[in-house]
């Protein structure tokens, strides 16, 4: 546990140090709020109704409406003007008979631990407590909110309840109940009957929360099985790996994907399969060579062209020599 809270018991003159800390916890399974077409988380955003831009809580105060619809704002400093107890003491008021505190004034539970090295005036202050069967009401600020809270023993703990204030309390006045006349007597002899049948020592670990277990036994049936709407959390890769090296490990793991897929169609293929493709690949080369030997007669053909066309005015000069000799 954490401690939420540091101060000390004001205990008339007598100063008791200690820390707070939360007595209850929620076991409830949380969810969170979902896109139900991909599973992606749905989030909140602070706009402003006015300007529409969306606001940092810093810069965010509180208001207050009226009925009639007049509007009061509030700052941090407004509220640091307000009485309050002091922030970190828990003075004693008073101390009341146990039984007279009704339980629906109940709220919220929290331990108290000494926080001294000698936590004599706390072991006092318990032991008093138990002996006197009393229960003191005190006064308990937590997040400028100053509560009234009653303290009491628990196996040798102090802890702190807070109560409701009186108006917080809403009275009840059911119509359903008027003029309902009284039961008479063999009936409630009969009730008292059965509930001394079903009495028993209160033993808490007896009750279990049987719709949170019936709902934890869904969700692991549904991890293990893989089925329904199962989204794994995906790895992120290492921030220090090189985005070159990334790339380099996304190709080789490409690269034996592609020779997995290429040894398995050859393995599953017929073996009568395997002369058509040589007599596949044989084509394929004959092609390359008689492509690249193209150029090459054509290069010759082109020379033997360029040559006979330089002689052919060395021969007409040849002749006409011969002609003037013989004249």
């Amino acid at each position: 546990m954490r401690a939420i809270w540091k101060g000390s018991i004001a205990f008339g003159l007598v100063n008791v140090p200690v820390k707070v800390y939360t007595a209850t916890e929620d076991h409830d399974i949380r969810f969170h709020q979902v896109h139900a077409e991909d599973g992606g988380r749905i989030k909140y955003d602070r706009v402003c109704t006015v300007c529409g831009k969306s606001v940092q809580y810093a810069d965010i105060d509180k208001a207050y409406e009226s009925p009639e619809g007049d509007k009061v704002i509030l700052t941090d400093e407004d509220f640091s003007k307000l009485p309050v107890a002091e922030k970190h003491e828990i003075p004693v008021l008073q101390f009341v008979p146990s039984d007279q505190i009704d339980p629906i004034l109940f709220d919220k539970s929290y331990y108290l631990e000494p926080d001294s090295n000698t936590p004599k005036a706390y072991v006092l202050l318990a032991t008093t407590l138990e002996r006197i069967d009393r229960t003191a009401l005190v006064h308990f600020t937590l997040r400028q909110k100053t509560r009234l809270a009653a303290m009491r023993v628990r196996d040798g703990v102090l802890v702190l309840q807070t109560l409701l204030w009186p108006d917080e309390v809403r009275a009840v006045e059911f119509e359903s109940l008027d003029g309902v006349s009284e039961p008479r007597s063999q009936e409630i002899d009969m009730a008292e009957t059965l509930v001394a049948t079903m009495s028993d020592d209160f033993d808490q670990t007896l009750f279990k929360d049987e719709y949170q277990i019936e709902l934890k036994k869904v969700l692991d049936e549904a991890v293990a099985s893989g089925t329904g709407k199962v989204v794994s959390r995906e790895e992120a890769a290492p921030a220090a790996m090189d985005a070159e090296v990334v790339d380099l490990v996304a190709a080789l793991q490409r690269s034996l994907e592609a020779s997995g897929r290429r040894a398995a169609e050859d393995n599953g293929s017929p073996a009568k399969a395997a002369p058509a493709k040589k007599a596949a690949a044989k084509k394929v080369a004959a092609k390359k060579v008689a492509a690249k030997k193209a150029p090459a007669k054509k290069g010759a053909a082109k020379k033997a062209a360029d040559k006979k066309a330089a002689d052919k005015p060395a021969a007409k000069s040849a002749r006409k020599t011969a002609a003037r000799k013989g004249a």
